[in-house]
């Protein structure tokens, strides 16, 4: 028992750093995405937007597989702070091809259309997949 008390105290801490960076990153990845967006997410979504509710869902869960798998497969810190952004950069430009790919994808979110922002979603979480399998090799 003593063993596993003293695997949890030299484990724990780095648990917390593990979380709390990856944590970061992925509210930064969140902000990046809604800056690059030329509408705000937050706002639609308070006017009851579902379609950008959808996007913006589909974005954090995106955003989020890679960084998972990025922090289960490090060994360090280091790891999760280099591949990390590289996982998030991966994710923010399948979002911009998706865009060029359906002409008028913001001015479609912002009227509401669920058709592009269901197939929006579909992009981001199918990079997140392959983006999360090729960081862990």
């Amino acid at each position: 028992m003593e063993a596993v008390l003293q695997a949890f105290l030299a484990g724990f801490p780095v648990l917390l750093l593990h979380f709390a960076v990856t944590i970061a990153m992925l509210v930064a990845g969140v902000w990046i995405y809604t800056k690059i967006t030329p509408y705000d997410e937050f706002d639609l979504i308070r006017g009851g937007n579902l379609a950008a509710a959808v996007s913006l869902g589909g974005a954090v869960i995106g955003l989020a597989i890679p960084l998972a798998f990025t922090m289960a497969s490090s060994v360090s810190v280091w790891e999760v702070l280099i591949w990390g952004p590289v996982t998030l950069a991966l994710q923010l430009i399948a979002y911009r091809g998706t865009d060029l790919l359906l002409r008028d994808l913001p001015t479609r979110i912002q009227a509401g259309e669920m058709g592009p922002a269901i197939f929006l979603v579909s992009v981001k979480l199918g990079v997140a997949a392959i983006n999360a399998a090729a960081v862990t090799g």
